[in-house]
């Protein structure tokens, strides 16, 4: 999935400035919040709920070039990881906040993703990315988040088997409309890793799916990532 010379992408984009926030919780409690046909995916046993603020950036469908005011914007998403019936492991987004009222319609509309409207700042201080959202999408539970975060060390490519590797590099993701499971790949490099340090001032975004995070979270750091997305796919026998 990784790099792929002439990859059937819709949508090319960067990730910049991410930063990679995982707890871990009850595998039960995420479980009862997935659609039918995807199972929890688990590593050695322990669910992982993450929170993963970045930029976006670059963003445009293939063929067609940026545009000014659209192809720029803020997100951030609260995700776990799941397999579907196929047996493919990818991620799962409880929400995706945006600060670009277009993108979070056209991605609901061609992607059947919970893109929500939010009011978002960054803005970066040498090595520190500052970060807030508000949730203001009609009809959904609400949701802010503000932090900073840095990277610290040398930059790293996760080993295989690690956890690292397990919470990163994912190039399928799951969405739903009714009853049907849709599945899209995603391509990419191996991630550029950096461990990191976070101060967390706020967090309610598990709240929309009543989840209470505990702890300490793991934490990662990726400067700049290079995507394409693919269309996508009815999943199995899903109607």
């Amino acid at each position: 999935m990784t790099d792929p010379a002439h990859p059937p992408y819709a949508l090319r984009m960067n990730w910049e400035r991410l930063c990679f926030m995982h707890w871990p919780v009850s595998a039960d409690a995420l479980q009862a919040h997935l659609p039918p046909g995807l199972t929890l995916d688990t590593f050695h046993g322990q669910a992982y709920l993450g929170v993963v603020p970045f930029l976006m950036s670059g963003v445009a469908p293939r063929g067609l070039p940026t545009v000014t005011g659209l192809s720029a914007f803020p997100e951030l998403n609260l995700r776990t990881y799941v397999i579907d019936t196929e047996d493919k492991a990818g991620v799962w987004f409880f929400s995706l906040d945006a600060g670009q009222p277009i993108a979070v319609r056209l991605a609901r509309l061609g992607f059947h993703l919970p893109y929500f409207d939010a009011r978002m700042w960054s803005q970066r201080r040498g090595e520190v990315t500052e970060y807030a959202s508000v949730r203001t999408h009609k009809g959904v539970t609400k949701g802010a988040f503000a932090a900073a975060y840095r990277p610290t060390g040398p930059a790293f490519e996760s080993q295989e088997g690690s956890l690292e590797e397990w919470l990163t590099e994912r190039y399928f993701l799951f969405s739903a409309a009714g009853n049907r499971m849709y599945r899209g790949p995603i391509w990419h490099r191996r991630w550029p890793l950096q461990r990191a340090e976070a101060e967390i001032r706020m967090n309610t975004l598990p709240d929309l799916i009543g989840v209470k995070l505990e702890g300490e979270p793991h934490l990662l750091y990726g400067e700049k990532q290079v995507v394409k997305a693919g269309l996508i796919g009815r999943v199995g026998n899903s109607p």
